[in-house]
């Protein structure tokens, strides 16, 4: 029985410990998508894309 104990505690040390490694690589940017942004720019749809101008736009005062 005394191992029951034993082998709960060292698995729930286990989970700990991984959860903390999750977490670390997390805040590192381990699991960053670096690949997307770059092909984005290759399959851009033209339709949806909206061009702005600097130009002011004149106002309607009456």
């Amino acid at each position: 029985m005394e191992v029951i104990f034993v082998l709960i505690g060292i698995s729930l040390a286990m989970a700990g410990g991984f959860l903390w490694l999750f977490f670390k690589a997390m805040k590192g940017g381990q699991f960053d998508d670096q690949h997307t942004p770059a092909m984005r720019i290759l399959f851009e749809r033209k339709t949806h894309k909206k061009h702005t101008t600097n130009k002011k736009t004149p106002k309607n005062t009456k």
